[in-house]
């Protein structure tokens, strides 16, 4: 019975030192998964075909043709208590309705955001960023009878460097918060650049401003095969209205039907104080900021990598 108990005992013994071994493994295996240094990289690859066609048909309507893609790529780099981040957006679309002539652009942009950390605390880095948006083509309003050239290619265009601190609890979410922020306009178009447009003087190219910055990032798995991501930027020039704050705030709802083929939903409105839109249709001289707000929604091939 003795022996018994003592072989038992030592079974015992042997499952638990195992069991604590392979727990401290596992707990090791982590921590290592966790501070792995080096690159990682991904992105999505999206494009969306739409088309409408109508013959003698008694509810109205009018066909169309559109196209749209976007491109979401990201690479950040690890190192020790250093971490640098990357990310590229472009977006372009374009549209043939029935009885216009050509097509006609319904998105574009390009936008770049760089940013390096070093961490301060377990969820603070100290932060530094840039970030950079434009356009790739001219971009028109149009009549009945004619169009009207309101932007091109960097016309405008924004360079934006910033110092600060950046709250990084987990992979999903940043505020990055920057007392100390240059923010330059540019106006790649001496037509616009001598009307002033976009906040440059009038006969000037560029304009800087300096003032604080705040940009808060957040994505999540709604469920499966839907993911849903956010971006907020917000900029208050410190010399000269610091009160008119720049908003800039995008929405992406991503839905996979299968590996191959989705939906999206983006959303973006913005908010500039410098830049005049006309709000009356039948006086084009009456101009103003105005909250600006596109949606896009589109359904077709995606490829995640």
């Amino acid at each position: 019975m003795k022996k018994l108990l003592s072989v038992a005992l030592a079974i015992f013994i042997t499952c638990g030192i195992s069991a604590q071994t392979t727990e401290a493994e596992a707990n090791l295996k982590k921590v290592k998964n966790d501070t792995t240094d080096g690159w990682e990289t991904g992105g999505t690859i999206t494009v969306n075909l739409n088309q409408v066609a109508l013959k003698n048909w008694s509810a109205g309507g009018q066909a169309s043709v559109s196209a749209s893609g976007l491109v979401n790529l990201f690479a950040t780099y690890k190192k020790g208590n250093g971490l640098w981040e990357n990310y590229l957006d472009i977006g372009y679309g374009s549209i043939k309705q029935d009885g216009n002539d050509g097509w006609r652009k319904s998105d574009d942009k390009i936008d770049f955001t760089s940013k390096y950390g070093q961490k301060a605390s377990r969820h603070w880095y100290y932060a530094a960023l840039l970030n950079f948006k434009t356009q790739m083509t001219e971009g028109n309003t149009y009549t009945d009878t004619s169009s009207t050239l309101i932007s091109d290619f960097l016309a405008p265009a924004y360079l934006l460097g910033a110092l600060g601190m950046d709250y990084k609890p987990n992979k999903n979410f940043t505020a990055f918060i920057a007392p100390l922020t240059a923010k330059a306009t540019f106006v790649n178009n001496q037509a616009f650049a001598d009307a002033g447009a976009f906040g440059v003087d009038p006969g000037k190219k560029s304009r800087v401003e300096i003032g604080g910055y705040t940009r808060i990032f957040y994505k999540k798995k709604i469920m499966e095969n839907v993911d849903f991501l956010t971006k907020l930027d917000l900029f208050s020039n410190y010399i000269e209205d610091p009160q008119n704050i720049d908003v800039n705030w995008e929405v992406l709802i991503s839905m996979k039907v299968n590996k191959f083929i989705s939906a999206t939903i983006s959303t973006t409105l913005l908010y500039d104080h410098d830049i005049d839109i006309a709000y009356d249709e039948n006086d084009p001289t009456k101009v103003g900021p105005r909250t600006q707000f596109k949606e896009v929604l589109g359904v077709g091939f995606s490829y995640k990598f």
